[in-house]
């Protein structure tokens, strides 16, 4: 099974907290952003994180593959 990595897109997000809503066990409001707690970084394939990525209402949250994110480096 291929873990998969959840993160928030602090450029794209704004704040609905849309996600900390629906999975806030992952998910955390800060600085007025939605963020993934720490530690709770692969969890992405959890049935409530993929909602709450689907009902992002600006589409921050991304999903993929942990080596693929492993390669490529996160957005602050």
């Amino acid at each position: 099974m291929k873990r998969q990595k959840v993160s928030v897109d602090r450029e794209l997000c704004y704040g609905s907290a849309e996600c900390v809503h629906r999975a806030p066990a992952v998910f955390e409001f800060a600085d007025g952003f939605g963020v993934v707690r720490p530690g709770h970084e692969h969890t992405g394939d959890a049935p409530e994180i993929l909602e709450a990525a689907e009902k992002c209402p600006s589409q921050a949250i991304s999903i993929t593959d942990a080596a693929d994110a492993a390669s490529a480096p996160d957005r602050p």
